[in-house]
């Protein structure tokens, strides 16, 4: 009984929650230009790329995110463990990000979000869709409700009476292309087919757009593809092609996100979100050679289908495979990497600790090998039972083990 009434309960009381707070905000949405960044994968990324390339144009940009909030200059760590953080936090932001002269806002969106309606009245000007990738399916219980849930998001920017709505897609993803038949005043598809000369040079991407050559400062196509994400939405907002390049290649290191770890060793450490096979192997496939690769339990308590997927992906592509545990909230750890392990077909460390885990990798480098330790990103904490949290940064754990190797 109690199931079914927080059923039928909840879905009221989150909207009555949204529209109290919009009201109490004085609806700050409907004042400012808005864009909403939604998909599986590359959120985060596009959303920095994005409030780079405003910044450069000379608006004071908001910016609400998986990684940080920010208002201009003004940064603060996101360690609330929600892209959209709820109890009204993103429209009392807004209204604080208006009194402090902010024009633009940046809004990452989540199918997590829209189940309780934290994307009504955010009113979009332009929304991004990265992608589609199987995510989060046991929590809205089949990939084809996860979907409709990112139709949702899409449906809030139909209704925005904002003029010059603008939906923005990457068509290389069939799902995500659908989106491009939003009702709305402006539909613009990119693909990785827009920068068929794209490169690596280091740890950058070079790549010509719209006549303009591109030096972008990180690794992976996968990250070219997001910044032509990013400049098509950039130009839908009235942005010079100069600019937008420009920002680009005086973006700031996106942390979690492909972050390089240099404490001056002669191999190559990578922190990377990578919460899907997609991502994973997509990152693999960035960095050719040996490489060694921490992998994470991907949380317990939610796609249980992931675990032997992405241990497999781990198996194909590594030299050295190291299991461990992330999230495992109220599940038996042991019991989430095992799971993973029995899609391995060679031997591999199994080590819970995950310092532990990040030393033995480093440890096990040779010169010119490459270390990538995956799920975390920048999540600030481990989640253990009974709403347990452990402080944790997987960038400076590695710096700490980088540091005591030279002591």
């Amino acid at each position: 009984m109690l199931g079914i009434l927080k059923r039928y309960l909840r879905p009221p009381y989150h909207f009555a929650l949204q529209l109290a707070a919009a009201i109490l905000a004085r609806f700050p949405a409907r004042n400012m230009v808005v864009i909403g960044v939604g998909g599986t994968k590359g959120k985060s990324t596009v959303s920095e790329m994005l409030f780079a390339i405003l910044t450069e144009a000379g608006y004071t940009t908001a910016l609400v995110g998986t990684i940080r909030t920010a208002i201009g200059g003004e940064s603060t760590a996101n360690r609330m463990k929600m892209t959209m953080p709820g109890r009204g936090f993103i429209q009392r932001f807004l209204r604080r990000a208006i009194l402090k002269g902010a024009t633009h806002a940046i809004v990452e969106l989540t199918t997590e979000g829209a189940r309780q309606y934290r994307h009504l009245f955010l009113y979009p000007d332009v929304m991004i869709m990265t992608n589609v990738q199987r995510e989060h399916i046991e929590s809205h219980g089949s990939f084809d409700a996860y979907v409709a849930r990112k139709w949702d998001l899409v449906r809030e920017l139909e209704r925005s009476p904002k003029r010059a709505r603008t939906i923005v897609a990457n068509t290389d993803d069939e799902w995500n292309a659908k989106f491009l038949s939003a009702q709305v005043d402006h539909a613009l598809p990119y693909s990785e087919r827009d920068i068929p000369d794209v490169r690596e040079d280091g740890r950058a991407m070079l790549f010509t757009w719209k006549g303009h050559a591109v030096r972008l400062p990180l690794s992976g196509r996968f990250n070219a593809v997001n910044a032509i994400g990013a400049l098509t939405a950039a130009i839908a907002l009235g942005i010079q092609p100069e600019v937008c390049v420009r920002a680009l290649e005086k973006l700031n290191l996106v942390r979690g996100r492909v972050e390089y770890i240099d404490e001056g060793q002669d191999f190559t450490v990578i922190v990377d979100y990578a919460h899907t096979p997609d991502s994973l192997a997509a990152l693999y496939r960035a960095f050719p050679g040996r490489k060694i690769c921490v992998l994470g339990n991907t949380g317990g308590g939610r796609d249980t289908w992931k675990r032997p997927e992405m241990a497999a992906i781990a198996d194909r592509e590594c030299a050295h495979v190291i299991l461990t545990n992330e999230d495992p909230y109220d599940e038996d750890p042991h019991t989430i990497v095992q799971e993973m392990a029995v899609a391995l077909t060679r031997p591999a460390d199994i080590i819970y600790d995950r310092r532990a885990a990040i030393r033995k990798a480093l440890t096990l480098a040779s010169p010119g090998d490459t270390v990538l330790i995956t799920g975390k990103g920048t999540d600030p904490f481990i989640m253990g039972p009974r709403g347990q949290k452990t402080p944790w940064d997987d960038a400076r754990v590695t710096r700490e083990e980088l540091t005591a190797r030279r002591s």
